[in-house]
């Protein structure tokens, strides 16, 4: 399993270390510095754990809860449900996993927002839209699985934006089911309004490959 990589464990030593600090320190240099010094991490395992620094400790946070999404879900019983809602259930299950760490996400949004960070941000969603359709039980292939994913992409930034602002439990499920809801109506619409939007993602994606 991925988990058993002595890369990913100093990832979640480290990052373990690091979160507590997030709120006051930021994803910095600063940060990562006095973490380490703290989980007792030499040089050399930073290196091995995290080679591009602090983007690596955010893709591994956001991994993180995406796990944990997966392990929710695999404890109830999603039988009776629509796949919107098993995609809606994968949402809040994913949402509760950030729960404990919203100043960190806070934090790890502004730095992907960034222009120069948007390539990346477009991945880390797609790499979320997908496991959370999977999680769902979605057995999809070719360009319809492509367009669930896309469209689920291009609804999550506003549903974490949403949660951010910390509403009321009632209010974010209003507030996932009419984005779903908006998403599935502009999937009606087919390839002449998704596909083109879907390419620009999978443009963005490769060039955050490339980086």
């Amino acid at each position: 399993m991925t988990a058993e990589r002595p890369s990913i464990r100093l990832q979640d030593k480290w990052l373990d270390a690091l979160l507590p600090h997030v709120p006051d320190m930021g994803w910095t240099d600063r940060a990562l510095t006095v973490s380490a010094r703290e989980a007792d991490i030499s040089s050399d395992e930073t290196a091995l754990a995290a080679p591009n620094g602090v983007k690596d400790l955010i893709a591994r946070f956001f991994d993180r809860a995406e796990e944990e999404m997966i392990e929710a879900l695999e404890t109830r019983d999603l039988s009776g449900l629509r796949m919107h809602e098993k995609v809606a259930a994968g949402i809040k299950a994913w949402l509760g996993a950030l729960e404990p760490h919203r100043e960190a996400v806070r934090r790890a949004s502004a730095r992907g927002l960034l222009p120069w960070n948007a390539p990346g941000a477009a991945q880390r969603t797609w790499k979320t839209a997908d496991a959370i359709w999977t999680a769902a039980g979605d057995t999809a292939t070719d360009y319809n699985r492509e367009t669930k994913r896309g469209l689920l992409s291009a609804v999550l930034p506003p549903i974490m934006l949403y949660w951010q602002d910390e509403p009321a439990e009632a209010d974010l499920d209003i507030f996932i089911e009419k984005r779903l809801q908006n998403a599935m109506t502009l999937g009606k619409w087919g390839s002449k309004v998704a596909k083109p939007g879907l390419e620009l993602l999978d443009r963005l994606r490769g060039r955050g490959d490339a980086g």
